[in-house]
């Protein structure tokens, strides 16, 4: 992505401290409780129940992993979390380890797997161990210790056995920034002062029978929308505007609703495109235009923020829901275009994803989605 930055050291406190004060999602839903340690007669322990199980919130940047995934060779936030939870694992699983000639790791289990260069604030990873000497603060501590300054854990408590971070989830909150050029040096141009919900800028695009891709604004983000390996679009410069106000309706026809979202999706096994597997429920899609402090600019940054939140998403659903709504947008489409596109047979309708630089998982909920803790408001 060139030079640049992804706002995430003022950006990203800034909506840290929001979370903080909208949703806390530390503690897993009352039912669970009961279902574990607490029903147990007289709080004992024993057999199976001896496992204790914890429950890590994090928080990485993006830019400084190849994702979440453990994979050989490559710097992955799961590797660094497991590695620094090898001290934890109970003395059977560690002699088992070490007569396969396998490193002493933890096992981390992951509400939900992010891609290279995607940021959280809130990602949500379980972990369990037979050894009863182990507290919270040490595995606190042991995390903020892997990787300082690209991973935190942001708290560490002990649930319930029966707690599955991915399967316990009720909604997932992702939010994605994009950035824009207010004129040269970032100096707010006379046309956004008089409108400032209509973005112009400088982009590349194809004629709509390619596929229509654009590149909005910023040179450093160059592979936008024409980065897809299995899109070949030929590309021209001119001038393109679209307005946030729309990729707004776009995205709010999508709410309260459950849609195969399987034309937004990207590698996904031939298994899994058809039937219940692509189904999601939004309970909010919302863009809107705001403007981001930063060292960067002068003055701040006009930014286009999209936050969705959903039961579940499929795999780059997030981005190519993204890329193809500011398409859609600049194209003039018509309102219902998003549903429209979900009755297509070729993933090729859809625009290739929008890179991982901006986008954010927010928080993971285990209660009911409340729409109060939602960071763009109705009518924003």
């Amino acid at each position: 992505m060139g030079g640049y930055r992804f706002p995430s050291c003022s950006g990203l406190r800034e909506f840290s401290r929001q979370r903080s004060l909208v949703h806390d999602n530390t503690k897993i839903p009352e039912a669970c409780e009961k279902s574990g340690l607490e029903s147990l007669p007289g709080g004992n322990r024993s057999g199976r129940w001896e496992r204790r199980t914890y429950k890590i919130v994090l928080s990485y940047h993006g830019g400084s992993f190849d994702g979440w995934q453990k994979q050989r060779g490559l710097n992955t936030v799961q590797g660094s979390i497991e590695k620094s939870l090898g001290e934890f694992v109970d003395e059977k699983k560690a002699k088992l380890l070490k007569d396969k000639s396998l490193p002493v790791e933890g096992c981390a289990v992951v509400a939900g797997r992010t891609d290279k260069g995607v940021t959280a604030l809130g990602q949500v990873c379980s972990f369990y161990t037979w050894r009863k000497d182990v507290e919270p603060q040490h595995i606190e501590l042991a995390v903020n210790t892997a990787a300082p300054r690209r991973l935190r854990a942001v708290s560490v408590s002990e649930v319930s056995r029966s707690f599955h971070p991915n399967f316990s989830a009720k909604w997932r909150r992702y939010l994605y920034i994009f950035p824009f050029n207010d004129g040269e040096n970032g100096e707010l141009s006379e046309g956004t002062r008089k409108n400032v919900d209509k973005i112009c800028s400088k982009a590349n695009s194809a004629c709509r029978s390619k596929g229509f891709g654009n590149d909005i604004g910023n040179e450093d983000l160059q592979s936008f929308i024409l980065s897809d390996e299995d899109d070949d679009y030929e590309a021209g410069n001119k001038q393109v505007s679209f307005e946030v106000s729309r990729v707004n309706q776009f995205l709010q026809l999508l709410e309260g609703k459950l849609l195969s979202y399987k034309m937004f999706a990207r590698d996904t096994k031939a298994s899994r495109n058809i039937g219940p597997p692509t189904e999601c429920f939004l309970y909010h899609a919302r863009a809107s235009l705001a403007r981001l402090k930063g060292a960067d600019h002068q003055g701040g940054r006009n930014v286009m923020c999209i936050e969705l939140v959903a039961n579940r998403f499929l795999r780059k659903m997030v981005r190519v829901l993204v890329a193809t709504s500011i398409r859609e947008a600049a194209a003039g489409s018509e309102q219902d275009v998003l549903m429209k596109l979900m009755d297509s047979t070729c993933r090729r309708a859809t625009a290739p994803p929008a890179p991982p630089d901006g986008l954010c998982l927010v928080d993971v909920g285990y209660t009911d989605f409340n729409p109060a803790t939602c960071l763009i408001k109705k009518g924003s």
